[in-house]
C-alpha cells in the first residue's frame, strides 16, 4: 500500500513540475551574442546546425540603444528569410518575435545590419541572438 501511494504521490509530482513548464511557455535558446560598435554597421551570428530547429528568434540588446535596418535569417539547406525590421531597441529591450517560414528550419547564421551611429562615438552594445523552439 505504501509503496502504491509513494508512486502516486511521485507521479503527481512529475506531473504538476511538467505543467509548470508548459506554463512558462516557449522555451528561447541564446544562439549567439556580438558586441557592436560605432565602427561597423554588420555582424554576423554563426550557429551550429547541433542546436537544432527554432520556429522564431527575437534580439535582446545591452548596453546602449542599436537601430536596426535588416535581417537576414540563412538556414543550412541553403535557404534565407529577410526581415526588414527598421527598429530601434533601446538598452535593455528586445525586438519583436520574428517567426521563422517554413518548417523544421536549421539556422546556419543570422545576419544584421544596424546603423553605428546609434551606438554612439566609442560606444559599444551587445546583441544577443535567442531562438524559440
Amino acid at each position: 500500500m505504501r509503496r502504491r501511494l509513494l508512486l502516486v504521490a511521485l507521479l503527481l509530482v512529475a506531473a504538476g513540475v511538467a505543467g509548470l513548464d508548459a506554463q512558462r511557455g516557449p522555451r528561447w535558446t541564446l544562439l549567439g551574442a556580438r558586441t557592436v560598435t560605432d565602427r561597423a554597421d554588420h555582424d554576423t551570428v554563426r550557429v551550429t546546425s547541433s542546436r537544432g530547429t527554432f520556429d522564431a528568434v527575437r534580439f535582446e540588446v545591452r548596453g546602449r540603444a542599436v537601430d536596426f535596418h535588416r535581417v537576414v535569417i540563412h538556414f543550412a539547406n541553403g535557404g534565407e528569410q529577410t526581415v526588414e525590421m527598421r527598429d530601434t531597441i533601446r538598452a535593455g529591450g528586445e525586438s519583436r518575435v520574428i517567426d521563422i517560414d517554413g518548417r523544421d528550419r536549421v539556422i546556419q547564421r543570422i545576419d544584421f545590419w544596424y546603423d553605428a551611429n546609434t551606438v554612439g562615438r566609442g560606444g559599444r552594445a551587445t546583441v544577443r541572438v535567442l531562438g524559440r523552439r
